[in-house]
């Protein structure tokens, strides 16, 4: 639950067309691993986007790389990265 210094906090930042299955499909890549993100944001911006940030620990940035990539895949997304959160 990273509480340990050794489990890093990351950052998934999606931005995607205001698609009413983009939430679900970006959080459903984390039920398949069996992780409960720690945080989740969804906020629809006035340009007509919707902005998904997921923060999770006990993922690796490997891992989260491969999620990053599978979202970006979906024809509603427009952008999906990760950073470390410090």
């Amino acid at each position: 639950m990273c509480f340990q210094e050794s489990v890093s906090l990351l950052r998934l930042r999606v931005v995607a067309d205001p698609d009413p299955t983009a939430i679900s499909s970006v959080i459903g890549r984390f039920q398949n691993l069996n992780v409960v993100p720690r945080r989740i944001s969804a906020e629809f911006a006035g340009n007509d986007l919707l902005y998904i940030e997921v923060d999770v620990c006990g993922v690796t940035a490997d891992q989260l790389s491969i999620i990053a990539g599978k979202i970006s895949q979906s024809p509603s997304i427009h952008d999906a990265h990760w950073h470390p959160v410090s």
